[in-house]
């Protein structure tokens, strides 16, 4: 008998499907990264709970998003950038090259310097150099990937996952948040060209282009091509629960802190920062629950510039055809944030500008991954169904609006 038939032999049905997640879990930590901690503490704090539909909102889309973009790898056999690089001529798939790396080059600032910040707070380092221990560590992260294999890369990135919820959940346990502003801010709305500004960081830094590319090809390397009907029935039942359960997660967790924003630090002076933040968790809810924020954060920039890294190196592969060794990668990738430390920039107004920038490129990986996962001819019988094209055509008109919306009034001086 078979390895793999002695494994089903003797494991029940039930446990195999629970072994079978993770991949989600790797890129659902691409939800909770730095960005997302500047972008929802800043939110909380400027407008209490008034932007908590957006997040609402970007996580529903996100658990769409990334079903399929898992699903595209898993019934197809190659990831999005791959599909992509296939079907475009030279100069298109270069230009388009050229976006998607805009879309890692701003992950990985935003991730970096999350670290950095971090191990400031926790041990006074200059941000540079912190900055560069954040790139070195998540070398070794990315090593853990390279020489061991993705299951254990995943059980490294689940555990850094545990450790970022801790960090930031555990505010909320000595916060008074008020459950009639929570409801009042499921209705959507705007106070001013400020808070659509902010909107497009919160989704930008929730539906994450490069966790769009990089998870069909996550789903597509942890399975494998299945040409057995059944079996890929079964792998997509699996991943809709991957997938759900992976980004209930992550959205607890960035509702989680911008109600911890709303609750504790709304209308106190220099908490749209995260050092301001972290300085008011410390005097309002005590040094232990601000060090434990503060380990979460640091956490997740280790993680997610990992992923981003992993990210960026499918982009290449795809729509390039080259492969470069991801340590020199991340070498190259760490440069443009040590710089952004280097020169003294707000790091905290960096990390939301990074997210804007992933907001505007949300479009470019979302239209062709609705316009690939509803083709016959990619997708066989699996093509999506109308329902689930009419969601997506929703989502991404309602990104694209908002984008819109935001050019606008940078455009007239009003963000």
């Amino acid at each position: 008998m078979s390895d793999r038939l002695a494994f089903r032999a003797a494991v029940p049905g039930r446990t195999r499907s629970v072994m079978l997640l993770g991949p989600a879990f790797v890129a659902a930590i691409a939800y909770v990264d730095p960005g997302n901690v500047a972008a929802n503490l800043t939110a909380g704090a400027r407008y209490g709970y008034l932007l908590v539909w957006v997040l609402v909102a970007a996580n529903a889309m996100a658990v769409l998003v990334q079903y399929l973009s898992a699903k595209l790898g898993l019934v197809s056999g190659r990831s999005l950038p791959e599909v992509l690089g296939d079907r475009m001529r030279p100069w298109p798939r270069r230009a388009f090259w050229v976006q998607a790396e805009a879309v890692a080059v701003a992950t990985d600032i935003a991730e970096v310097i999350g670290g950095a910040i971090a191990l400031r707070l926790l041990f006074g380092i200059p941000l540079p150099i912190g900055g560069l221990i954040t790139g070195v560590v998540s070398m070794i992260v990315l090593a853990v990937q390279s020489r061991r294999g993705q299951r254990t890369f995943e059980f490294v990135v689940i555990g850094m996952l545990a450790v970022i919820t801790v960090g930031f959940l555990t505010g909320l346990f000595f916060s008074d948040v008020d459950a009639a502003g929570v409801a009042g801010g499921l209705i959507p709305g705007f106070d001013g060209s400020g808070s659509v500004l902010l909107a497009a960081s919160m989704l930008g830094a929730t539906v994450m282009p490069h966790a769009i590319y990089l998870h069909s090809a996550l789903a597509r390397d942890r399975h494998g091509v299945e040409t057995d009907p059944v079996k890929l029935d079964r792998l997509l039942r699996v991943t809709k629960w991957d997938v759900t359960f992976a980004l209930i997660v992550a959205g607890t967790v960035n509702i989680g802190m911008l109600l911890l924003a709303a609750s504790s630090l709304l209308g106190r002076d220099g908490t749209d920062t995260i050092d301001g933040a972290h300085a008011a968790i410390q005097s309002t809810l005590g040094p232990s629950v601000a060090a434990v924020f503060a380990v979460g954060l640091l956490a997740s920039g280790l993680a997610s510039t990992a992923v981003g890294c992993a990210a960026g190196a499918e982009i290449m592969k795809g729509l390039l055809r080259k492969r470069i060794p991801l340590q020199l990668r991340r070498v190259l990738t760490l440069i443009p944030a040590l710089i952004v430390l280097g020169a003294g920039v707000d790091p905290t107004l960096a990390l939301v500008l990074s997210q804007v920038v992933l907001s505007m490129c949300i479009p470019f990986a979302l239209i062709p991954l609705v316009r690939l996962t509803s083709d016959r001819g990619v997708m066989g019988d699996r093509v999506n169904s109308r329902t689930t094209v009419t969601l997506a055509t929703l989502a991404t008109g309602a990104i694209v609006a908002l984008n819109v919306a935001l050019l606008w009034l940078t455009a007239t001086g009003r963000a």
